[in-house]
């Protein structure tokens, strides 16, 4: 019987099992899963959707879009461009975040810093007066060029350069930005009629044409603010507070209530639109005592390719796509950062304290804009105020965002008529009153008691976004916190102590810490500090102590080899302990010769301070406990900052017995569980309270 040749495909089923025998597509179905399942969060919580999640969805769906309805039209007008571009970048952010995003809470669309810095770099390109079809070419080009940057951002995994963007000028640009959006709406608040740019041309035009206000819009603008604010106010009052004992009826009431707040601001405008249109004039349906917003295009977005080039001053010059570019200059950078720092930001505040997927919401960020670009929307990210008021809903998953982007749609399509009649007056205030409280005031006090240095990146990067431009604003106070942030990496603090013999006779050693680690800004400065250390103790031995030092570069090493070669001249000993692996490896790549020893168990900690005119006079150190400074209790740095007294062998004794007694009282915790198993076995004779001590005592033992 002859027997059949043995293949590689029967040598691969051998040896891997049977997984090997499925299908070459199965396996590679099988291998790319999990890639999937990480770049769509979808397909983690849609298998486990169900009623009670749809409900919530729903509910919270329904409130988002009602409030994003005004918020869009108003924001569009922010960012100079028409009305209905507002809504055409409401609900594409929604639709592509259910897919993309690992935050429910999120709702992507326009905002007011990105509306605001839309503008700005809108009014860079020169294209006449009524060239509003140009202008917002320009700003969905923007859209698409923010989704691709901050897609490459993700890509190239760069997105780690955003925290070096301190918290305090992102404090600073925000108040800023709020402060210049109310200022530019208190021309529509008073039904003025200029053009300015900034925050100093606005007030210096609007009391320039302060005689030229209009009583109905101010009457109806005032009236609509506080109507905002008192609703604003209503969900956070104890009255309406909700109570697990609450009767249906007051559920119901607390319910009603809590709708009307966080639908404030479509209430406000249906009704401003409402008195609009039942004050218009029989003659002239166009005339209304309150300059309203005017026809708005309805119906579906075109779908099409965002525009590389326009047409200004009426089609006598095009632009291309690099003077465009030009033009927008750094706004090319700035928007996708803004947009990433404010959806991260957001995602931060409502992960319930859980860790972010800084990349997957980056990604999901570039994905709602490169495809909102493709239906004509506007730069935008997460919204902070329809977010809170999405979580407080009660929304349950992404799929949220589903039901808000079919509400803005159902607008676009049957409601478009109505927001003719929409009076700018109540958009003005429906946007002050959302931007007034993003001036983050309450941090300035913080931030002073915490660290006074940060006072400076502060108020540089709040004045210049105010009296300047918010782009150079967020720069110059990136540059001045990175400047501090690096001269405090080049000048860190050395501690130094002094170890003393086991007999205590004479001192024995000193020890230099660099606190910071050792890299090329600070090598230098740590050279000249344990140099300065070993001159103040001729000729005790110096020993570097590498505890904090995690890594070296050449130049550090280059550093320290000089070190070594200036004690070597003057006839003193310098040692390293507590290198790490790859630290001496580096540093042994220039010195051959490395001196390595083990700190002995410290006994006592004493205080040490770096006496530079004793070293300039060539004086000896005076002795440690007679030195001016010496009489302090913490040992203080090169610098004169106070350290921390290194443990004692008592302070190691007392962590010991502290250890023990936490063991003894798991011991003694586990045994009674064991003991409460054996007294329920009904074999066991040990009712009696004596026995079960007995036992309990035989177990902790």
């Amino acid at each position: 019987m002859s027997s059949l040749p043995v293949t590689n495909e029967d040598l691969d089923v051998s040896v891997h099992g049977s997984n090997s025998s499925l299908p070459t597509w199965r396996r590679r179905v099988a291998k790319t899963k999990p890639v999937v399942k990480k770049l769509l969060p979808i397909t983690d919580w849609a298998p486990k959707y169900n009623l009670d999640c749809l409900q919530g969805d729903v509910l919270a769906g329904l409130t988002v879009g009602l409030t994003v309805i005004p918020q869009g039209i108003a924001y569009a007008v922010v960012a100079g461009v028409e009305p209905t571009y507002g809504l055409y970048s409401s609900f594409m952010g929604c639709f592509v975040y259910m897919f993309f995003g690992s935050c429910k809470d999120i709702t992507i669309g326009p905002t007011a810093i990105m509306s605001i810095m839309t503008h700005e770099y809108l009014k860079a390109l020169d294209c006449g007066e009524d060239e509003s079809a140009a202008l917002t070419s320009v700003a969905i080009l923007l859209t698409f060029i923010t989704g691709v940057g901050i897609l490459l951002a993700t890509i190239l995994r760069i997105g780690f350069l955003v925290t070096f963007i301190g918290r305090t000028v992102i404090s600073a640009f925000t108040s800023a930005a709020a402060i210049t959006i109310a200022t530019s709406q208190v021309e529509g608040l008073l039904g003025l009629s200029f053009e300015s740019e900034g925050f100093v041309d606005t007030w210096t035009q609007v009391f320039a044409h302060i005689g030229e206000t209009r009583y109905q819009d101010v009457t109806l603008g005032l009236v609509s603010c506080v109507a905002l604010l008192i609703l604003r106010m209503m969900k956070n009052m104890k009255r309406f507070a909700p109570q697990e004992d609450d009767p249906l009826r007051e559920k119901i009431l607390k319910k009603f209530v809590f709708f009307i707040s966080v639908g404030r601001n479509a209430i406000i405008v249906i009704l401003c639109t409402a008195l609009a249109y039942g004050l218009r004039d029989p003659d002239d349906p166009n005339t209304t005592p309150f300059k309203i917003t005017g026809n708005i295009t309805a119906g579906f977005p075109t779908v099409s390719v965002p525009k590389f080039t326009v047409t200004c001053h009426n089609g006598t010059e095009d632009y291309t796509f690099l003077d465009i570019a030009g033009d927008i200059g750094a706004g090319l950078f700035i928007v996708p950062l803004i947009a990433i720092i404010e959806n991260i930001a957001i995602a931060s505040a409502f992960a319930g304290g859980k860790a972010i997927n800084a990349s997957q919401e980056m990604l999901a960020l570039g994905m709602c804009n490169f495809i909102g670009s493709f239906f004509q929307s506007i730069p935008t990210t997460g919204s902070f105020s329809r977010t809170a008021v999405n979580s407080t809903s009660g929304v349950k998953t992404q799929a949220g965002g589903f039901f808000t982007g079919w509400i803005v749609i159902l607008a676009l399509l049957f409601l478009t008529p109505a927001f003719k009649y929409i009076p700018k007056a109540s958009l003005s205030a429906v946007i002050i009153c959302a931007v007034i409280f993003m001036i983050e005031y309450h941090d300035v006090m913080p931030i002073w008691r915490t660290y006074k240095i940060d006072q400076i990146p502060l108020w540089v990067t709040f004045i210049l976004c105010v009296f300047w431009a918010l782009e150079w604003g967020i720069l110059v106070g990136t540059s001045v916190n990175i400047c501090i942030l690096l001269y405090l990496q080049a000048t860190p603090s050395v501690v130094v102590t002094v170890r003393e013999s086991e007999t205590g006779e004479s001192e024995s050693l000193v020890v230099a810490q660099p606190v910071l680690g050792m890299m090329f800004p600070s090598a230098e400065h740590i050279k000249f500090k344990v140099s300065e250390c070993g001159l103040q103790h001729l000729p005790l031995l110096v020993v570097l102590d590498c505890t904090h030092v995690a890594v070296i570069d050449y130049t550090s090493a280059l550093a320290v080899k000089n070190l070594i070669k200036e004690f070597s001249m003057r006839n003193q000993k310098i040692a390293f302990a507590n290198m790490k692996t790859n630290v001496k490896t580096s540093l042994l790549a220039l010195v051959p010769k490395l001196e390595e020893i083990t700190l002995p168990l410290q006994q006592a900690s004493q205080s040490l301070v770096q006496d530079t005119a004793s070293v300039v006079s060539n004086q000896s150190p005076a002795p440690l406990l007679s030195h001016p400074h010496g009489q302090r209790a913490t040992e203080v740095s090169s610098r004169g900052e106070e350290l921390h007294v290194a443990a004692t062998e008592e302070e190691v004794r007392r962590n010991k017995r502290s250890l023990v007694r936490r063991r003894r009282a798991e011991l003694y915790q586990l045994s009674s569980l064991r003991l409460d198993a054996e007294l329920a076995m009904p074999a066991r004779r040990t009712d009696t309270p004596h026995v079960k001590q007995v036992l309990l005592l035989r177990l902790s033992q």
